[in-house]
């Protein structure tokens, strides 16, 4: 049976839009992937808390544990209290603290299961931050309680290390530090200031080539504490220079929620492993994929996974930072979610017209696993609207 719905169009006319995509089925046990795939995941509100959303958002403990089984069941490792759980936007230290406390448990009863958990100084306020021996503080605190919990650890960029370093070589001595003193391997993230403006200038300097030297400086002086580093700049070209020269031993993980398609299947020679925002939304779809590259079967990796790069660029659009509504709007409409409330409110962040077009492009990408009730829910949400 034909499902539609009523979306609206840039034009300002309403048109009735009718389902054309297949779910994707479902894996009988977690496929075996050759590439590493880190998924960032999104938390769940709990909207019969009585909270204050903006300011203490309340969290759904149990769906939130679940949506990360059900990445677990795909195959994928997991980027825990990154920002696609609202780091910073939402989700303080003391919220980041008791998702990493319970995901590092929740791991531990699945066979295979894999996470890491991001260290940043989201604790620490710019107005507080006055010295680099601030900023290694924060951080310290952070990996300090990954590492007593049993994580491992991704160190995310800082805005209070942004907003107090003068040169590269402060982001060399805050680095060398909490490097030098980690219990485990280490990723670094080095996140554009398309995700978060107050990252302008970050690594010390004013052009890509020159940023790259440094970053590469650090990576050199502490390969045996470096796993990889992921790099989010949304530039295909940077990744690509990056990954070339980092020593060997050393991964590049793609953020690029763009152009991540390419930049994992590799040029032959080289290719990027993945920590993706855009998996969370994706994840049964970037899994067949992953699987079939695996097998060879490049067909059936471009098939699967191309379909989705234009909804992740529609998802991460400008302004990037808000992509997370895009991800938990999909959430809801397969079922992972009974509502679509966020942290801090952040579903306003986008339009109606936004999410018709996720809508669409979900669709024809075979993103949307339970089509009636997504079809059931997007009317129930461009009702609300004025549009249905």
């Amino acid at each position: 049976m034909a499902r539609s719905v009523k979306l609206p169009r840039a034009d300002r006319t309403v048109e009735t839009y009718t389902l054309v995509g297949t779910p994707t089925e479902r894996p009988a046990n977690a496929p075996i992937f050759n590439r590493i795939a880190y998924a960032a995941a999104h938390v769940v509100s709990d909207p019969w808390a009585d909270s204050m959303p903006w300011n203490k958002p309340a969290i759904d403990w149990d769906a939130t544990m679940a949506f990360r089984h059900h990445l677990w069941s795909l195959g994928f490792r997991i980027a825990e209290a990154m920002d696609t759980s609202q780091r910073g936007m939402g989700l303080d230290w003391a919220g980041a603290q008791e998702l990493i406390r319970r995901s590092l448990a929740e791991a531990r009863t699945v066979p295979g299961a894999d996470l890491a958990c991001g260290a940043g100084t989201d604790q620490l306020s710019k107005r507080d931050a006055r010295s680099l021996d601030d900023v290694i503080a924060a951080y310290e605190e952070q990996f300090g309680f990954i590492e007593k919990h049993g994580g491992r650890t991704i160190m995310m960029a800082s805005r209070a290390l942004a907003h107090v370093a003068k040169s590269p070589d402060d982001y060399r001595k805050v680095y060398g530090r909490l490097l030098g003193q980690a219990r485990d391997k280490v990723v670094l993230h080095w996140l554009g200031d398309m995700f978060d403006a107050e990252l302008r200038g970050y690594w010390g300097g004013d052009s890509f080539e020159k940023t790259l030297e440094t970053v590469l400086s650090i990576i050199a002086e502490h390969k045996d504490k470096v796993e990889g580093i992921k790099i989010s700049l949304l530039d295909q070209a940077c990744e690509i220079e990056l990954r070339r020269r980092l020593p060997e031993g050393v991964i590049c993980f793609t953020g690029d929620d763009f152009n991540y398609a390419a930049l994992i299947e590799g040029d032959g020679t080289r290719h990027s492993h993945a920590l993706l925002g855009i998996f969370d939304a994706v994840a049964p779809q970037a899994s067949k994929a992953l699987a079939a590259l695996a097998k060879g079967d490049l067909a059936a990796f471009r098939d699967t996974i191309e379909p989705t790069v234009p909804l992740s660029r529609k998802i991460f659009e400008a302004p990037t930072q808000y992509y997370k509504a895009g991800v938990v709007f999909l959430a809801w409409l397969n079922g992972h979610q009974s509502h679509f409330t966020m942290p801090a409110g952040m579903q306003s962040a986008r339009g109606a017209l936004h999410y018709a077009d996720i809508f669409r492009l979900a669709d024809q990408a075979n993103v949307l696993d339970e089509p009636d009730l997504a079809a059931q829910r997007m009317t129930a949400l461009m009702t609300q609207y004025g549009f249905a």
